[in-house]
């Protein structure tokens, strides 16, 4: 079209669209960035790159490309469809009031949700005190000595309890008792994770886990019918016998009643949901693990411990099980890879903002509505249980007929069985609805002031908490909206999040998350539906899930997939699950072994040895490729037993391997299933599916390839797609039929997030996701061509190209100066990036991955400054600066320590801090400098740092082993 034509509808409705918007380079950036690769279209590119066996033949069967205002409108009608009803369901999940400063500044803020897992600690310090405050908050409240910095759900933190306990028990029992008070859907996924591992399961009474030969129990306090037991008695009991003894417990309720830790428990899990983030239909919400000290070093998930910088000063960091699985591989404990840190952080400020007195408020108010609430239906003769925090059992009604006229009044109950029923009050709860409950029990409240005066508290005497807790000064300062807003901002500053810069790691997809996308998931038809809410009220969510599923089979060419997998690594389990049930019903339940290639993400070996199957380790070529015929030896030496091969594509390497077919075919010629890692989905879309070219199931990662945010390290969603055969073995919903149980507590998983996946493939339609594929492959090609001259790129593929990332090769570089590529990920953040993925797969390199985000002026940001970097690692080689004494080995500078008036460096502080002119016009500041990691694994601590520690006077938690 020339300039001066007048430019018809279409064109003008293709440039409102969102894909725009989304991806960052426009067509000039594209041309120019395509004439560097040495190709004339986006099209070409793609041909030389992806291998013509896999090419999918025709364009996804999606619509086309629509705008923001067009696609939130849609979902607004999908929205609707949901019915928000006054839920007293309880079971683990409790309405909540998100205070309006953290719903605005954390959850809705960039600076938070986009953020990444903390693995380079000098840029994320604000994220890591915010889950110091939770790991603090976790262990004051349950008595423990230490905690995590969150885990998926409750249901699965029992499991990994149940593992943990098994793993520090002296007794050489195989059973393990569980309490058939525990939640229900807590109950579903221990037994799915108990059968594949081989332990025993014993559910009964409480009254006899004293008596079952266990290596652990498992009890919840107040149970799920609300009752709160003394377990003093049983927890000597199973100590005697050598067993340990975990605790599913409500934090808000310990508050008034003792923590377990006080009275023998060793492990104790829950749920943070109800300390201000919404039901969602059953998440994400933060789970949490506190323990004894003994159990440290083999407890499950993220560690955030704290250790002292080159300064000397106070410092935190990931410590002790950071990406064991990345270490022990088939060994490792666990197989969890993720957290849902957005959600501690809202969780842990929740606190903050109310202290312990405020929290103990929230508490009281909530226990004497309940205890109102039972002294009228008592009035009335309606049976209600004893000893209760929140929770009413009320029996001996025709529960068909209470929850008809609940219904009737917007209200959900508890359904329990045919003559008893459960409410579970909240912080939510007010007058109006005690009023309203008792109506349906055909009580009458007339003046709760006096009902109130004449009602006694419904907590056991002995068991009423006396001991303090949340005493640090993080939780007694920030009571005032503007000192909590401050507290935030401060800690958002000192981090590094996609709102200020690229962060280029590969196999992470670190891409747009956009504000479109986000907006639903706050609405309250999104937000405030229980998880266990009648269907007919969720038929939005329905919608929702059947229309994102849908999505997900054409872009992968599968036949069916569940969305229950809370993260990447549920994922992986679920699919190999549906891949050992499979074999079962064919009669072929002794296949076990499991090939996966020495390049694979650490994540899958541990997910094939939870599953029940034998790890066996295939090789990989000079090139980087899957070694095709070490496959085919071990599939015919295993022949008998093969399972599934696990291959991650494109490879962990960054490369389209040539023989993905070839390698499909041997695993099935010898009676395995093909599990694809979906983790570098991001190169595929649109343009080849998995579920084509022979694959069977894969896992997704929404949090990646389809936009769901990082959130500091979670939340994140991983479904299982599978072919047609492995369909019914995908994990059954709660109450529902299927040969495999649940994964995760919620049957659609962190379902209140999905609405950023639908946004996301809806608004960039069938070619706006193609076309960005194209562009994170331009990308990748970019870089790697640019950074040619400087670093070498590790593998490529075809024709001398790479995927969506390329892996940098440092080697070389440190063998010749001494510089390594930790010093270059340091040196990065003088920069203001945050560093490629470090020393993975391949230790020494940097694997760099652009996502097709970003544009032409951030990628050529980063490449300048690995070009500067460069020239100084090239510096020290020609004796310029010293091999010691040099900005890489120091770095990350401080504006403490180049202000200082002491500068004892044989290099300048304008090097140090401005190496190139376009810093001086915005400069990002390292809160801390380089991080001694050594130390903080010698001195493990992992709560509130003292205040005094910041003045100088760190040996006042330097003790080893302090925690």
């Amino acid at each position: 079209m020339s300039q001066n034509a007048t430019p018809s509808l279409r064109d003008l409705e293709h440039h409102d669209a969102f894909i725009e918007r989304h991806i960052g380079p426009n067509d000039a950036e594209i041309a120019q960035m395509l004439r560097v690769v040495g190709y004339d279209s986006l099209e070409a590119m793609t041909d030389a790159i992806v291998p013509g066996k896999i090419k999918s033949p025709a364009p996804l069967a999606l619509p086309s490309p629509i705008t923001e205002v067009e696609a939130l409108a849609k979902i607004r009608a999908i929205a609707d469809k949901n019915q928000v009803f006054k839920s007293f369901i309880g079971q683990g999940y409790y309405g909540t009031l998100t205070p309006n400063v953290i719903l605005r500044n954390i959850l809705e803020n960039p600076a938070w949700y986009t953020a990444y897992t903390p693995y380079q600690a000098e840029i994320s310090q604000g994220r890591m005190e915010a889950l110091i405050n939770f790991q603090t908050m976790c262990a004051d409240l349950t008595g423990m000595e230490i905690a995590n910095a969150s885990l998926l759900d409750e249901g699965t933190a029992a499991a990994e309890a149940m593992t943990l306990a098994k793993r520090s028990a002296k007794s050489k029992s195989n059973t393990f008792f569980v309490s058939n008070a525990v939640h229900p859907q807590t109950l579903e996924v221990l037994k799915t994770r108990a059968e594949t591992l081989g332990i025993d399961l014993h559910i009964g009474d409480d009254s006899e886990a004293g008596s079952v030969d266990s290596y652990g129990v498992l009890l919840q306090y107040p149970n799920t019918f609300g009752r709160i037991n003394d377990y003093q008695a049983l927890a000597d009991a199973v100590h005697a016998r050598h067993g340990v003894v975990c605790v599913a417990t409500d934090l808000l309720a310990l508050t008034l009643i003792a923590a377990p830790g006080e009275w023998g428990a060793d492990i104790v899990v829950g749920n943070t949901q109800r300390f201000g983030v919404p039901f969602g239909f059953g998440g994400p919400h933060a789970a949490f693990m506190a323990c004894r000290d003994a159990y440290k070093r083999s407890m499950p998930g993220r560690l955030i411990g704290v250790s002292i910088d080159a300064e000397g000063k106070p410092a935190y960091r990931l410590t002790l099980q950071t990406r064991e699985q990345h270490i022990r591989r088939e060994k490792a404990t666990s197989n969890i890879c993720t957290a849902q840190v957005l959600l501690a952080v809202m969780a842990s400020m929740y606190a903050v903002y109310h202290g312990p007195e405020g929290l103990t408020r929230i508490a009281r108010r909530v226990h004497r509505l309940a205890s109102i609430l039972a002294g009228a239906l008592r009035s009335a003769g309606v049976a209600v249980g004893h000893d209760f925090f929140d929770t009413l059992h009320v029996a001996g009604v025709d529960a068909a007929a209470v929850h008809a006229k609940a219904r009737v009044a917007g209200i959900n109950l508890r359904q329990i069985d045919a003559s008893s029923v459960g409410i579970s009050l909240d912080e939510t709860t007010t007058r109006a609805d005690v009023i309203a409950l008792a109506t349906v029990f055909g009580a009458t409240v007339t003046d709760i002031d006096a009902l109130d005066a004449g009602t006694h508290d419904a907590l056991p005497a002995g068991l009423r908490r006396k001991s303090k807790f949340l005493t640090h000064p993080a939780f007694n300062t920030h009571h005032s909206e503007h000192e909590l807003l401050r507290y935030m901002r401060s800690l958002a500053d000192k981090d590094l999040a996609m709102d200020r810069t690229m962060i280029p790691l590969g196999s992470c997809t670190m891409k747009l998350n956009a504000t479109a996308e986000m907006i639903p998931v706050t609405w309250p038809e999104f937000a405030n539906i229980h998880p266990l809410a009648p269907a007919d009220q969720a038929a939005g969510y329905k919608q929702l899930i059947d229309e994102l599923e849908a999505m997900l089979v054409e872009c992968t060419g599968y036949d069916a997939v569940s969305l229950q997998p809370n993260s990447g690594a549920q994922g992986e389990y679920a699919g190999l699950l549906a891949i050992r049930a499979y074999h079962r019903s064919r009669g072929e339940g002794h296949r076990d072994i499991c090939l996966i290639p020495e390049s694979a993400h650490g994540t899958n070996p541990a997910s094939a040895q939870m599953a029940g199957m034998q790890v066996v380790v295939t090789k990989c070529d000079a090139n980087g490729n899957v070694d095709v015929e070490d496959i085919q030896r071990a599939a015919e030496k295993f022949s008998d037993r093969l399972a599934a091969l696990m291959i991650t594509y494109p490879s962990t390497h960054g490369v389209f391997e040539e023989d993905i077919v070839k390698i499909c075919e041997i695993v099935h010629e010898h009676g395995g299933q093909v599990y694809t890692d979906g983790a570098n989905m991001n190169a595929l879309v649109g343009v080849a599916k998995p579920g084509k070219w022979g694959s069977d199931v894969s896992h997704l990662n929404l949090h990646k390839t389809f936009c769901i945010p990082h959130g500091g390290g979670g939340p994140g969603v991983g479904p299982c797609a599978v072919k047609s055969h492995l369909a019914p073995f995908l994990p059954r919903t709660f109450g529902g039929a299927g040969e495999v149980g649940m994964v995760s507590a919620a049957s659609f998983g962190s379902a209140s997030i999905l609405p950023i996946s639908w946004m996301y493939i809806t608004m960039m339609g069938a070619s706006g996701l193609r076309r960005a594929t194209q562009v994170a492959l331009l990308n990748a090609n970019y870089i790697a061509k640019r950074l040619a001259p400087h670093y070498e790129t590790l593998y490529t593929g075809r024709n001398g190209l790479v995927a969506h990332e390329c892996i940098l090769d440092l080697r070389p570089l440190k063998d010749a100066t001494g510089i390594g590529a930790e010093d270059v990920a340091k040196r990065l953040i003088d920069f203001g990036f945050h560093a490629p993925t470090l020393s993975f797969p391949v230790a020494g390199t940097l694997m760099v991955e652009p996502t097709e985000s970003e544009s032409q002026y951030e990628l050529d940001r980063f490449i300048d400054a690995m070009i500067q970097i460069r020239d100084e690692i090239r510096a020290v080689d020609e004796g310029k600066l010293d091999r010691e004494d040099n900005p890489l080995k120091h770095a990350p500078h401080t504006a403490v320590m180049v202000s200082a008036s002491e500068w004892t460096h044989a290099y300048t502080r304008e090097l140090a801090a401005f190496p190139l002119p376009s810093l001086k016009l915005q400069k990002y500041w390292s809160p801390v400098a380089r991080v001694d990691n050594v130390y903080g694994d010698k001195n493990v601590f992992c709560s509130c740092v003292p205040v005094e520690a910041f003045k100088g006077e760190i040996e006042a938690f330097s003790e080893p082993n302090v925690a």
